[in-house]
């Protein structure tokens, strides 16, 4: 079966004779063969939660061995929200947004940040929130484009931050690129669940405005970016996988363009972390 379009085609063809993809170089071709390596089921999602948890496990190792130990929690509350916490020059050198002047000459940050955080309770509140919401959309727009979604709106998350000056991590602002998708979809729908779910979004929003004004720490320029980003995303793209030739063909030069920044992002921070020439 051609992987572009769906065609029963020979086994022992090179072509498809219905769209012309190769069987074996083409974009659709590298996808089915990489499909076979991820879960079956929100592959993007639990690539996302999986590069996400190894950098979060990376970044604490070396944080114990800078420090000779684990960070020392605050008191009180602070002590819940610091368990875990990864020394700031640490999250530095594996690529935490900076602002703005640092991240347009390091762009490779922009991407980074996504998946690096700060605590425990830091990643472990993001990858349920991605848990909860990311196989939805991957369902709806296919892994390709949802991987799309979840970088660019990281990224537009983070040019907001980085304008305002700030030092940050984490996969909020794309998470809340996912949400503003959501809100996207379900605004003007007469649907009562789709009314639900998006009365729903809305009190996630001022919740997580409360907490941003109310806890120091938050990036609440990141939130809003993502948020803005997820929420025209979701007014521009048709809520439903590819189904032509031409728009997967589209969904997977989206996904793999994707794919490609996030592993030449990496492998500058490794470079980067290896030989470090400043900021």
């Amino acid at each position: 079966m051609c992987p572009a379009c769906g065609t029963l085609v020979g086994s022992s063809a090179s072509k498809c004779h219905q769209c012309g993809a190769s069987m074996t170089f083409s974009l659709a071709a590298a996808s089915k063969s990489l499909s076979r390596l991820l879960p079956t089921t929100s592959p993007a999602t639990y690539a996302i939660l999986t590069l996400s948890c190894v950098l979060y496990a990376l970044s604490l190792v070396i944080t114990i061995r800078t420090n000779g130990g684990l960070q020392a929690p605050a008191g009180g509350l602070g002590g819940i929200f610091n368990f875990g916490g990864i020394n700031g020059e640490v999250l530095h050198s594996l690529g935490a947004s900076m602002p703005l002047p640092y991240n347009l000459m390091q762009p490779w940050r922009l991407i980074m940040a996504i998946f690096l955080h700060g605590s425990l309770l830091h990643i472990g509140f993001n990858m349920w929130v991605l848990m909860d919401v990311g196989p939805i959309l991957e369902e709806l727009y296919g892994s390709a484009r949802y991987l799309f979604v979840y970088i660019a709106t990281g990224v537009a998350g983070y040019l907001l931050s980085s304008a305002m000056g700030k030092f940050s991590v984490g996969g909020s602002g794309a998470l809340l690129g996912l949400i503003g998708v959501l809100l996207a979809l379900t605004t003007g729908r007469r649907d009562a669940s789709l009314q639900m779910l998006r009365g729903q979004l809305i009190r996630w929003l001022i919740y997580i405005a409360v907490m941003g004004l109310v806890f120091s720490g938050i990036d609440n320029y990141a939130h809003l970016g993502g948020c803005i980003a997820g929420y025209l995303l979701g007014r521009s793209m048709t809520p439903r996988e590819p189904v032509t030739a031409e728009e997967r063909k589209r969904a997977y030069f989206l996904g793999w363009g994707t794919g490609i920044l996030v592993a030449a992002s990496f492998a500058v921070m490794v470079l980067r972390y290896f030989h470090p020439i400043g900021l």
